[in-house]
């Protein structure tokens, strides 16, 4: 077992994989901005940075603080992954910087402008056919239909079975924590999600004018292989579902929670994208995941080894009072520029442009049609190793 390191200011018995903590992380958040700008967290024997300053510094410095080593618990250089790497979220320059410019001609301005209007013709539709003045679970037919529908269409991946892509999006995200309970929940059903998503990413079963074979015409260009194609096209499917239709979920609950703060977006429906921008920082569905140190180095007056784990906390950030004013609070208007909602860095979600859009076409079509959100019962939190959402969400919309 290791030593507490030099300099730390403070260790902490907080398990950030705890029911309780998971449940309600933002009182043990607190704590650990309080106890300092590094955390020793004694019960997994790593690092945990909780506050917007050092969050920003670790996940801007990828030399020092690297993903090839995994963004979870688990350091790859020593232990055997339970799945080929990310080629985006698991690996450094300059193997990822190739990587990424491959997505990043497939999302170009041209591509983001087609899929816009597709987007907001498929959130009209969607929330036309919600019940008004009746109660629904907005988990299943709002929050995960959406990206079912439009981020899939969008790739080009089959229809019959798309479910599958959030069984998969909760394997690879419960996978950044320890090997407990959860994780061997989500991976119950691997037998048959992975064979389907493996195949999914294949050039033969994609359309061919979705974003998926935009990614294998660049292997035609030589750019990648064509095993790297599909393992890109993995990588853009692993992270396109989940996180959205949590984000689509949080919204909602927020702003059933925060009337007022409705009524500004019903009143200008613009505000949508603000909105959402607010969300990703009061409720962040991605609430961290880890860095790795390659080298001996010094942060905030703590001296971090080579190889240690750092526990990256974006939920706790994005509700620092250093950087925010009453940060507790739910406001549309507030200025969000500096959240890490996306993380931060060169390894910023590549897929952001596309979960703002959807998003935003869904509160638009909602302030549209209904004047109200309100919870129709108690919502089940999803007590999950990195996202924060829900599992059931019951609302109650008005016109």
């Amino acid at each position: 077992m290791l030593e507490a390191p030099r300099g730390a200011p403070a260790t902490s018995d907080i398990d950030p994989f705890s029911d309780a903590y998971l449940g309600d992380p933002y009182p043990f958040h607190q704590q650990l901005r309080d106890a300092g700008p590094v955390v020793w967290l004694a019960q997994w024997q790593v690092f945990a940075v909780a506050r917007a300053a050092p969050v920003k510094a670790v996940l801007g410095d990828w030399e020092t603080f690297c993903s090839g080593a995994g963004v979870g618990l688990a350091n790859f250089k020593v232990e055997t992954p339970w799945r080929t790497p990310s080629l985006l979220l698991e690996t450094d320059p300059p193997d990822h910087t190739r990587n990424r410019a491959v997505i990043g001609r497939a999302l170009s301005p041209a591509s983001l402008r087609g899929l816009k209007s597709s987007f907001e013709s498929a959130a009209e539709e969607l929330v036309a056919a919600l019940p008004d003045g009746a109660d629904f679970d907005a988990v299943p037919l709002l929050a995960e239909a959406f990206p079912l529908k439009v981020f899939a269409d969008a790739v080009g991946v089959p229809a019959e079975g798309r479910r599958h892509l959030l069984a998969y999006g909760n394997m690879v995200f419960n996978a950044m924590g320890p090997r407990n309970e959860r994780f061997e929940r989500a991976m119950a059903h691997a037998a048959q999600v992975v064979p389907w998503i493996e195949r999914a990413c294949q050039r033969d079963v994609l359309t061919p004018s979705g974003l998926g074979a935009q990614i294998y015409a660049a292997a035609d260009e030589g750019a990648v292989s064509a095993r790297e194609a599909a393992l890109i096209v993995r990588s853009f499917l692993s992270a396109g579902v989940d996180t959205t239709a949590a984000g689509i979920a949080n919204a909602l609950y927020c702003f059933a929670r925060n009337p007022d703060q409705w009524a500004r977006v019903r009143a200008d429906p613009a505000l949508a994208r603000a909105a959402f921008e607010e969300v990703l920082r009061f409720e962040s569905p991605f609430q961290a995941f880890f860095r790795t140190t390659t080298r001996e180095v010094e942060l905030e007056g703590t001296v971090l080894p080579a190889e240690a784990k750092v526990l990256v906390l974006i939920g706790a950030a994005n509700r620092d009072p250093r950087q925010w004013e009453d940060p507790d609070r739910f406001d549309v208007k507030r200025k969000t520029l500096g959240h890490v909602g996306f993380g931060f860095g060169i390894h910023g979600c590549v897929g952001q442009m596309i979960a703002r859009m959807e998003v935003e076409a869904v509160l638009a079509a909602l302030a549209r049609r209904f004047e109200r959100i309100a919870l129709a019962g108690p919502p089940t939190a999803l007590i999950h190793n990195t996202l924060r959402s829900f599992v059931r969400l019951p609302l109650r919309l008005g016109s």
